[in-house]
């Protein structure tokens, strides 16, 4: 049951989670679907996830995690259901300030873009409570406090 996952690393950051690691955390997160589909997971720096939050959300600096959801055109059969763009230094200076263990924070942030490519958003209170409650969930399976909370 493991999904087809290609690991991009374009970071200079040290302590990146292995991918073991990662695979365990996509397969995790994409449940049922982690049979047959396909990611690709780039680890970024500052300046690439600026430049692509810029592009594509009209943000001008670099963020956590983004989501590129994929969908084939019709009659294309195809199990690639998207990318996700990681910043490691964010993600680490997030943890950081969170109070939080690097690999916790590691594992939030591929479940969450995860949920992302399947569909979930947090656009509305409504979303945003469904989300977080099934990324509590999931985290929790692994061993991972919520994450949502002040302190682990």
């Amino acid at each position: 049951m493991s999904p087809g996952l290609e690991i991009q690393v374009a970071s200079r950051e040290k302590n990146l989670p292995s991918e073991e690691n990662l695979q365990k955390w996509a397969e995790v997160a994409l449940g049922q679907e982690a049979v047959a589909a396909e990611v690709v997971i780039r680890i970024v720096d500052e300046e690439e996830s600026r430049q692509l939050n810029d592009k594509y959300r009209g943000r001008d600096k670099p963020t956590n995690v983004l989501s590129f959801p994929f969908e084939a055109p019709p009659g294309i059969p195809m199990n690639h259901i998207g990318d996700l763009v990681v910043c490691a230094p964010v993600v680490s200076a997030e943890a950081r300030t969170q109070g939080k263990p690097l690999q916790h924070h590691w594992a939030h942030m591929i479940v969450h873009g995860i949920l992302h490519l399947r569909g979930y958003d947090h656009t509305t209170e409504e979303d945003a409570g469904h989300m977080e409650s099934l990324e509590r969930k999931l985290l929790q399976s692994m061993g991972i406090p919520d994450p949502y909370s002040e302190r682990e």
